[in-house]
């Protein structure tokens, strides 16, 4: 099966922060899924990084991410086109562009953030 994770689900999983649960740790250690990354969750990583928000050394998560094998997910124009008619539950641009990709991909989203739960879309925690 395929998922998409969240910033904070990539985050914690690295860090192996004890705030990430159980099934979200269970199915990215299961060989058998393949687990993604979307740009559009470095991007915010990175900007969140320089605007001081966030303490994680950027070189260091790519290098866990090579390490780890995860594919990164480009955003594709017709994600860009699903944001459209996506209802505006959510404003987060990083999390709208995730929730349409995975609904364009078939894929499932690891969240715990709330405000997707509300999106018809696939997610687990």
């Amino acid at each position: 099966m395929a998922y998409l994770l969240d910033a904070h689900t990539l985050i914690w999983y690295f860090e192996q922060n004890n705030k990430l649960s159980k099934i979200a740790e269970d199915i990215i250690d299961d060989p058998e899924n393949s687990i993604y990354v979307c740009s559009a969750t470095l991007w915010e990583i990175a900007l969140k990084i320089s605007l001081g928000k966030l303490d994680v050394d950027f070189d260091e998560l790519l290098a866990s991410l090579r390490e780890a094998q995860f594919p990164i997910l480009h955003i594709e124009s017709v994600y860009m086109r699903g944001l459209i008619d996506l209802p505006m539950i959510h404003k987060d641009p990083f999390d709208r562009i995730l929730i349409v990709a995975a609904n364009i991909e078939d894929m499932t989203l690891i969240t715990a953030d709330e405000n997707i739960h509300k999106y018809s879309i696939k997610w687990k925690w």
